[in-house]
């Protein structure tokens, strides 16, 4: 087995440094016994313009099989007749966690300046099996940042007509940390293999959050991985995705992956609800929704596609539109929610567009309730004003349900810094005041009555992790009569 990683000089970096990252002299050859065999780690080329790192993998077929260490794939002669010398699997994922270890930690004592540091990264992998497809490929890495290029392996180039063979030839290309570009190929190579050769227990759902708890929380594909990774085990598939969607709810400081091990404090151990706060956000968003009776509803900034999920699930929702900027989001909406093979009766309620929440689209005129769920703190602040014009000015929904984090809520996650937000790309988070300030204030200056809920347990002192406002339409009530309230009361 064989994979290849190479790297070119930057503005501040010279190739070579790849070899600090590593941990591994580019000069000399370094060999190391494991379990399935020996990997060899070496350097077909070295200098500043660029630098080639190899890892290869001599698999003791016959020590495996003395050894009873894996089982067999299904026929009588599967011990003996098999890919594993040669195509990449679990077995060049655990190599790479034994050899490259502290790199794939993100760790660089001796240069802790090319910690982080973003590399353009060529990855080969020469024989790779690709159960379920080659096209899984591109599924998997493209959505991290990777250019992909998957060419598939003749089964013999000699008899065409046998066409090709499960295996494609793999070349990875992106601009990333180095600790990145080794987390996804950890992860993945075993998931594209769709076999795991060896035994798989609760430290495999540690290893995989640890490892890919940094990007696999929002991958497309992530129930596929998450199954995979964990060879369908269903315990520990269900503890995988709960604490992945945990880990969605705050941002590590740091991409690395070590930084995603501890767990939120609040000097009590009942601070972080059972139920993950992204899932009680759901619940909390669709129970509003069925107070106002909604039977048509817009997911402004819907993402990839998780509330879309719980929409389409319940038939009370009978047309269902999620909108967001990015065509990329929607693509991976597309995938993660399965259209393909998604019912034509729930299909036929399923709408997706591209548009933007600042601006005005007469498309999304007319429903019974628009959700932004999450969305308002990625806006600058100047911006907002659009955004309150097009949904409540425009579109004119009968109601509007809005969630955002809960500033105060912060001190509560140890890994989270002092004054930092829980996600890199908001641009503001509010305090309960100043959230309830700006609700009344868009209630009353466009018609609508608010009520504010809080999402989560609530902490005496600094309220709900989650805050979320329920807009509603003045001149649709029936009473006529126009109020807002708190969690306390009247606003």
């Amino acid at each position: 087995m064989l994979l290849t990683i190479t790297t070119t000089a930057t503005g501040t970096t010279v190739a070579s440094d790849l070899g600090y990252l590593l941990h591994k002299h580019p000069d000399r050859v370094q060999s190391f016994e494991l379990p399935v065999g020996t990997a060899h780690v070496f350097y077909p080329e070295s200098d500043e313009q660029r630098c080639t790192a190899a890892l290869l993998l001599e698999v003791d077929p016959i020590g495996i099989v003395r050894g009873k260490r894996f089982g067999g794939d299904g026929f009588a002669l599967a011990q003996y007749v098999n890919d594993r010398p040669y195509a990449a699997s679990s077995m060049l994922a655990v190599a790479l966690g034994k050899v490259w270890g502290t790199a794939l930690k993100g760790r660089c004592p001796a240069r802790p300046d090319l910690e982080g540091a973003a590399l353009p990264l060529t990855v080969t992998v020469p024989a790779l099996p690709c159960s379920g497809g080659i096209d899984l490929v591109e599924r998997l890495f493209a959505p991290l940042g990777w250019h992909v290029r998957a060419d598939a392996v003749a089964l013999d180039p000699e008899v065409p007509r046998w066409g090709d063979s499960r295996y494609a030839e793999v070349t990875l290309t992106g601009t990333m940390p180095l600790a990145d570009a080794l987390s996804h190929l950890y992860v993945l190579l075993p998931v594209l293999d769709g076999a795991k050769h060896y035994w798989v227990s609760t430290d495999e759902v540690d290893k995989l959050v640890r490892n890919a708890g940094a990007w696999l929380g929002s991958h497309p594909e992530r129930d596929l991985v998450t199954r995979r990774y964990l060879k369908h085990q269903g315990v520990f598939v269900a503890e995988a995705t709960e604490r992945l969607d945990a880990l969605d709810d705050v941002a590590p400081e740091s991409s690395q992956p070590e930084s995603l091990s501890a767990e939120p404090t609040a000097g009590g151990d009942d601070v972080e609800p059972a139920t993950p706060l992204v899932r009680l956000r759901s619940a909390a968003v669709l129970a509003a929704l069925r107070d106002t009776a909604a039977h048509r509803v817009v997911d402004l900034g819907c993402g990839e596609g998780a509330l879309l999920r719980e929409l389409l699930a319940d038939p009370a929702f009978t047309e269902v539109v999620g909108v967001d900027v990015a065509a990329g989001a929607l693509e991976r909406a597309e995938r993660r929610l399965g259209l393909e093979r998604m019912p034509d009766s729930v299909r036929a309620r399923l709408t997706l567009r591209q548009s933007s929440a600042t601006y005005r689209d007469r498309a999304l005129e007319g429903f019974d309730a628009v959700v932004l769920m999450e969305v308002v703190e990625h806006l600058d602040l100047d911006r907002l004003p659009t955004l309150e014009r097009s949904v409540f000015g425009h579109a004119r929904p009968a109601s509007v349900v809005v969630t955002t984090p809960n500033a105060e809520f912060n001190v509560r996650y140890e890994r989270l810094a002092a004054g930092a937000m829980r996600h890199p790309d908001h641009r503001f988070e509010w305090t309960r005041d100043e959230f309830g300030r700006w609700a009344s204030a868009v209630a009353e200056a466009h018609g609508y009555a608010v009520e504010l809920r809080p999402v989560g347990d609530v902490d005496p002192e600094l309220g709900a992790p989650t805050q979320l406002a329920l807009f509603r339409r003045v001149d649709l009530r029936q009473d006529g009569s126009a109020h807002s309230t708190t969690e306390g009361g009247a606003a």
